[in-house]
């Protein structure tokens, strides 16, 4: 009897000690420096190349009463084929069925959306600075748009 107990002993600490050797990695690569966890960050729907077709306009910017918008929109329409590319992280592509920041601006979403024209401002300031799209993109996923104050955009701006 005593033999039966030792090998039930044996075999449990080799299923225990088995467990644990699968589980550890897993384990060991979910938390951060903190301990804690971080969701990994989902990015939106974008288009990773320049399009292949006309681009559709954009919504004529005298259309609206809020001067930021107005200069966002102007924006847009001058680099359409940047905004084309970018991903709008007020996910309206899961909610409107969006596939870029375009679509924000070929319609009235950015009119009401802070996310979408402090993107734009920021797509289409990069832009002017010689960034081209894909690098735009990964400073908008790094949430560098972030940092564009609306309040600087209150007045109408010479966009070219």
């Amino acid at each position: 009897m005593a033999r039966k107990s030792n090998l039930f002993g044996v075999m449990a600490v080799f299923i225990f000690t088995a467990a644990v050797a699968v589980a550890l990695p897993a384990w060991s690569q979910q938390g951060t420096a903190s301990g804690t966890t971080q969701p990994a960050k989902k990015i939106p729907a974008f288009h990773s190349a320049s399009a292949t077709a006309k681009l559709p306009a954009t919504m004529d910017p005298k259309q609206f009463n809020d001067v930021a918008t107005q200069n966002s929109y102007a924006m847009a329409a001058k680099v359409k084929s940047v905004f084309y590319q970018q991903p709008c992280f007020c996910y309206c592509d899961a909610n409107d069925g969006h596939h870029s920041l375009l679509d924000c601006f070929v319609t009235d979403h950015a009119a009401s959306c802070n996310i979408c024209r402090m993107e734009g401002i920021f797509a289409y300031e990069q832009t002017r600075k010689g960034q081209m799209a894909a690098q735009i993109r990964k400073e908008i996923i790094n949430d560098e748009w972030k940092k564009v104050d609306l309040n600087q955009y209150a007045t109408l701006k010479d966009i070219r």
